[in-house]
């Protein structure tokens, strides 16, 4: 039940990537999808990472992914209803210091709650 924050279908990825526009901040671009809610799916976000092989060795991309994973853990209470996200980290996210890594990510998280609650408040 802890991993239902992510988001691991391929068909999940492809859809956040086609009903959304690519959007960027200073360390990474990430794209925003709504979701609607299905049976016995909870209305919780849902992210999910790419690191691809041009960010380097494995040794590297996996490095990524941990401190990712970390940063999206300690930052999720921020997001609240079915929303799916993808982030897509720069390289230099390797060597980014973790507490500007964790403001960028829980100001991206922010700015998605931001726009995703502004439709229903009018």
């Amino acid at each position: 039940m802890a991993l239902t924050f992510r988001l691991r279908k391929h068909a999940d990825y492809q859809r956040v990537y086609q009903c959304s526009r690519k959007q960027f901040s200073r360390q990474m671009t990430y794209f925003v999808a709504p979701r609607t809610s299905q049976d016995g799916d909870p209305a919780t976000p849902r992210i999910g990472l790419t690191v691809g092989k041009v960010m380097g060795k494995a040794v590297d991309r996996n490095r990524i992914k941990r401190r990712m994973r970390e940063v999206v853990r300690r930052n999720l209470s921020l997001l609240e209803g079915p929303v799916d996200v993808v982030l897509h980290p720069r390289r230099s996210v390797i060597d980014l210091d973790f507490a500007t890594l964790d403001r960028e990510v829980a100001q991206i998280f922010r700015a998605i709650q931001k726009t995703s609650s502004r439709p229903s408040q009018q």
